[in-house]
């Protein structure tokens, strides 16, 4: 067994690098086409039933308006109510023939149930299942007071979105329907201060890889992996060392810099349109592309620029961290970020 684990060892790296050589050019050719022919063939939602996770903000709740102005059926979800409301009655005026809010938590399994039942039992059918919802955390690993209290990231972000599209299944299988699953660029592109939620993020981008395998031909599956986008997030709330949500906008200038923050209009009717036309992955804005190639070939340059720009050691503020001080002295914020995320004022229920 040593001695074929060696030979392989030897023969495949060269084996693969010329079968590339042959291959890639008609295989890059061949998606170039069928993109163009599933643009052209995008998919009409008009009455579908659309349900969107994390619904009362952010990208969830743009993307129930994008939807909407496709004539979409709409069920929203998420924990707040009072917000969720609101984005039905503005999804209803943008045009969605029928919306209902279904206020749950789904990082409970019983939520997430209630959730698909109740979506069946009002339209009788699912078409697109849209896992949104999430949490992110902003603090050095060492950082952080209890571990536990961490817990909270993971059964949001990945035993919703898993939970929410087990239940799913059999409805999308029958209209042979789509999932699209926030990712983030935090998956494969690990920013200090938030190890815990690139972990989540990484482990849903796997898990719908696996069941793209296993659900294909009847279900497609969107990865989406946004980067800085307006939203909650990108003013700064996130979980922080105490395990609380908190708002905290000189940790946000530190993780971003200036970098520019992607209006939540823009991301989301990129999200829907690639969903639309049955798109395997989204990255979006799609400059982030450029960073995936420069992870892939020469990580330790991004793990440089991390260290000398935005990390600072534990117990130093993260207003010492040089992406913070840049974004101070020259009020790159004014230009790189949207309006609505320079105040820190987060709607809540």
């Amino acid at each position: 067994m040593e001695l074929i684990q060696s030979f392989l060892n030897l023969v495949a790296p060269p084996i693969t690098f010329v079968s590339l050589g042959f291959l890639l050019p008609a295989f890059v050719f061949f998606k170039y086409f069928l993109s163009f022919v599933r643009t052209v063939f995008s998919e009409d939602i008009t009455g579908k039933v659309v349900l969107i996770t994390g619904a009362s903000s952010g990208i969830g709740e743009h993307l129930a308006y994008e939807y909407a102005n496709r004539g979409a059926q709409l069920a929203l979800v998420d924990r707040r109510e009072t917000p969720l409301e609101e984005v039905a009655n503005t999804a209803r005026y943008y045009g969605s023939p029928d919306v209902i809010t279904i206020p749950a938590d789904i990082s409970n399994l019983q939520d997430c149930r209630r959730i698909i039942d109740v979506t069946i039992n009002h339209f009788g059918q699912l078409d697109h299942l849209v896992n949104n919802a999430g949490i992110a955390n902003m603090t050095l690993f060492e950082e952080i007071k209890d571990i536990t209290s961490f817990n909270q990231i993971m059964d949001t972000n990945y035993w919703g979105s898993v939970y929410t599209t087990r239940f799913a299944i059999p409805y999308l299988r029958n209209s042979r329907g789509k999932i699209i699953v926030l990712s983030s660029t935090a998956a494969w592109l690990s920013a200090p201060r938030m190890s815990v939620y690139n972990a989540t993020k990484a482990a849903l981008r796997s898990m719908f890889e696996t069941l793209r395998v296993e659900l294909a031909p009847e279900i497609g599956i969107t990865i989406v992996t946004p980067g800085f986008v307006e939203s909650e997030l990108t003013k700064g709330k996130a979980l922080y060392s105490q395990g609380t949500i908190e708002v905290h906008q000189d940790v946000r200038d530190a993780l971003i810099g200036a970098i520019p923050v992607e209006t939540v209009e823009a991301c989301a009717k990129a999200i829907v349109r690639s969903a639309c036309r049955g798109d395997r992955y989204l990255t979006e804005p799609s400059w982030y592309n450029g960073l995936y190639y420069l992870k892939v070939f020469c990580p330790e340059v991004l793990e440089w620029c991390y260290r000398i720009f935005v990390y600072t050691r534990p117990g130093t503020s993260a207003a010492e961290a040089p992406s913070k001080k840049t974004v101070d002295i020259t009020g790159a914020k004014n230009v790189m970020y949207p309006p609505s995320i320079h105040s820190a004022e987060i709607e809540d229920d």
